[in-house]
């Protein structure tokens, strides 16, 4: 059995905070804590119940990554996950578009949801209203709180740590999330039907990693910041596309950074080691999930140069499409066909990405760790894809920073 412990101590653990969101509220025996690594952990202040203790177990996305066998059915694509329909999309509130990650594709669909009375309220993730270095899981109920909630948010982030509360409260929401929150939810509902009664539309957005406040740190200071103290607000990208990293201090000082260091250079150096075994960066348990719909240049490789914002936005469920084909209907977005062909050039990394997961699990058997459970996700197919050289490269690599005691909490 997985416990905590044995997640945390073989770093397992995503940090979403969904084992103490469980655990009950006001006098749980679980709380996110930030550790000294500078992620979000559980800390088990209390005995845990047995009942408890075998459905952390059961449904901790960092310990589990299941479909079910009817779910990978016809229309699930070993690479991108369960899949309805492909479109570029984007806000048709310019304000919205422009402060948005990736052309407000996500944050269109939440407006539309809001305002056609589909939901009560979003559970959503935003700067900490005590720290604008710090992230916390906000309620957004109309369109200026999907606004000022909108944008990346490069940092960890324990948006389930509430889920308890949230499934006891009135009202149905839209939850987004990190892909491995979004799957902890749905293994949730597996078990407590609840979450599909006051859940309607679970939303993704496809994640290369989550850095630790460290990685924000190391970005400030590269970015000229010499007080993180003095930072009065923080963005890590937006305000355009892709937007630059902006800090401007209590006097009015601003410091910038080009996304393509900003991520590319800093930030992606301080990931957790879960995220470097994650088989779904994708969201492939979200009903619709969205992403960044680069541009590319002649040979098909990203770029990052500013232009207006498209968001690729996959629909996985025929709740999804429709929840789009009505966010298009009512005007709320624009959208546009986009091939899997021209989706593999847009997103390279998470093209190829599940073909590193089964080298990098049999790194972690090798050297002793104990192996999370994935399953029904086509990694075997994903590995014969990426190559011999490929698989010995993740192979080694993983194998080698394990012996050297990376990857513990």
């Amino acid at each position: 059995m997985f416990d905590i412990e044995t997640i945390k101590n073989n770093g397992l653990c995503a940090g979403c905070g969904l084992c103490a969101g469980i655990a009950g509220h006001g006098t749980s025996p679980i709380v996110m804590e930030v550790s000294s690594e500078g992620y979000m952990r559980p800390n088990a202040v209390d005995p845990i119940p047995p009942a408890l203790a075998e459905t952390i177990d059961a449904v901790c996305p960092g310990a589990n990554i299941r479909h079910d066998a009817t779910t990978v059915g016809a229309d699930y694509h070993p690479v991108w996950g369960p899949l309805v329909e492909a479109r570029l999309g984007w806000s048709t509130d310019e304000e919205l578009r422009r402060n948005a990650s990736s052309g407000g594709g996500l944050s269109g669909i939440l407006v539309h949801l809001l305002a056609s009375g589909a939901i009560d309220y979003v559970v959503q993730t935003a700067v900490a209203q005590d720290s604008p270095v710090r992230n916390a899981m906000v309620i957004s109920t109309g369109r200026d709180d999907v606004f000022h909630a909108a944008g990346s948010r490069y940092a960890p982030s324990s948006p389930l740590a509430d889920i308890g509360a949230r499934l006891d409260a009135p009202g149905r929401f839209a939850f987004v999330g990190k892909p491995c929150d979004v799957a902890g939810l749905r293994q949730l509902a597996r078990r407590d039907p609840r979450v599909n009664q006051k859940v309607p539309v679970m939303i993704a957005f496809m994640c290369a990693g989550v850095p630790s406040y460290g990685g924000t740190s190391a970005l400030l200071t590269a970015m000229g910041v010499q007080d993180e103290s003095r930072v009065a607000s923080f963005r890590y990208r937006g305000d355009g596309w892709p937007g630059f990293a902006t800090a401007r201090l209590d006097d009015g000082t601003a410091f910038t950074m080009d996304y393509d260091t900003s991520w590319g250079r800093i930030l992606n150096r301080h990931l957790q080691f879960r995220c470097k075994i994650c088989p779904d960066g994708v969201g492939e348990f979200a009903d619709i999930v969205c992403a960044d719909g680069w541009y590319c240049d002649a040979d098909g490789n990203p770029l990052f140069d500013e232009r207006e914002g498209r968001s690729i936005m996959l629909t996985r469920t025929l709740r999804g499409e429709a929840i789009v084909g009505e966010a298009i209907t009512s005007g709320a977005i624009a959208s546009e066909p986009l091939s899997l062909r021209s989706l593999n050039h847009m997103q390279p990394f998470q093209a190829r990405r599940k073909g590193m997961v089964l080298p990098r699990l049999a790194a972690m058997m090798l050297s002793g760790r104990e192996r999370p459970r994935f399953i029904n996700l086509a990694l075997g197919r994903n590995a014969r894809m990426l190559g011999a050289k490929e698989i010995l490269r993740s192979f080694a690599g993983t194998f080698r920073r394990l012996l050297a005691g990376q990857g513990r909490d």
